[in-house]
């Protein structure tokens, strides 16, 4: 008996032009002739991208890696163990560099470099959006996995394009009237808000996400202080919603590529040896509503009671002046 084997291997030319087969994975050629093999990971997002080394790229490579970023929303380029200037380079190509705002580095001194280390302040176990708590939150970031546990301290992305359109169509007519306060308090820092729509439209894509997080954003602008916690709560626990997510194993010297302006991350805390990340934040653009608010900011201006506290740092953000129980409060000498 004679058997027959069929490799099918799919080329695309030019090198920015892509799709998805049938069989979960292509391959092309890149302008250095190097075959590149993208293989997707799960329905909602993530692909692991493999014969692309990340260094000296060309415009042609970079306009390639935007556009698989645009469909997949998360890229792994596994083995390529890049240095702390070639990770830099890298971030480069896709538009101005930050490193953190609000937290220092452990160990590496580098002004475009954010690195964190599980011995040192733990891992961002609840899912955010980089920087949401900035008028221009972050665009991309870039991820090199520099030590990472034999077991465990994975890290899950979540479509928040996916999860926006899975809503029911009241409920994302709702969200498309709301803003969101955001701040820096897991930093320490409440003071630095922010209001952004709770639906934004992506700049490249102009596909609709949810942009409200689990760590960062603090109350729902035009709502009570109760219904905000309801809606805010569903939110944050639909976007994690098994579906709409990836789980991601690390290997040392992987890089990770994610788009923060439709997706959000979460660290699991789950290992006991040495995890140490580096990565370079890519800055983006002031978050675009569908439509201005269709309310009012939510002030109570008679009948203020204690449970008026509640609503203080929004007053604040808002630049309002309201008399409180709080008011009476014993000056201290």
């Amino acid at each position: 008996m004679i058997k027959l084997q069929l490799r099918l291997t799919l080329f695309y030319l030019p090198v920015n032009r892509y799709t998805d087969s049938w069989l979960g994975c292509f391959c092309l050629r890149d302008t250095l002739n190097n075959k590149l093999s993208v293989n997707r990971l799960t329905g909602s997002l993530g692909a692991e991208i493999q014969g692309l080394p990340l260094v000296n790229l060309n415009s042609e490579q970079v306009a390639t890696i935007e556009s698989l970023l645009h469909q997949h929303l998360v890229l792994f380029f596994p083995q390529q163990f890049l240095d702390i200037e070639s990770h830099v380079a890298l971030g480069s190509h896709f538009g101005p560099l930050d490193s953190h705002p609000n937290l220092d580095n452990p160990f590496t001194k580098h002004e475009n470099v954010f690195e964190l280390a599980a011995s040192h302040g733990g891992v961002a176990d609840e899912w955010h959006s980089d920087i949401s708590f900035s008028a221009n939150p972050a665009k991309i970031s870039i991820l090199n996995m520099i030590e990472c546990p034999e077991v465990g301290g994975d890290t899950l992305w979540a479509s928040t394009y996916a999860a926006y359109e899975a809503l029911s169509a009241p409920l994302r007519e709702l969200c498309e009237g709301l803003t969101a306060l955001h701040d820096a308090s897991p930093h320490g820092k409440p003071e630095i808000n922010v209001i952004h729509p709770v639906v934004r439209i992506h700049p490249a894509t102009k596909r609709k996400a949810l942009f409200v997080n689990q760590h960062f954003t603090r109350r729902l602008v035009e709502m009570s202080h109760e219904e905000s916690n309801m809606l805010l709560d569903y939110l944050v626990r639909w976007i994690a919603s098994p579906k709409f997510t990836i789980r991601y194993r690390w290997h040392k010297g992987t890089i990770a590529i994610w788009d923060n302006r439709c997706t959000q991350h979460f660290v699991v805390s789950d290992f006991d040896e040495q995890r140490v990340i580096q990565r370079v934040t890519v800055m983006g653009d002031k978050p675009e509503a569908t439509a201005a608010p269709r309310w009012q900011p939510y002030v109570r201006r008679e009948n203020v009671g204690a449970t008026s506290r509640y609503d203080q740092q929004l007053n604040d953000a808002l630049g309002i002046d309201i008399l409180t129980l709080e008011s009476n409060r014993k000056k201290v000498k």
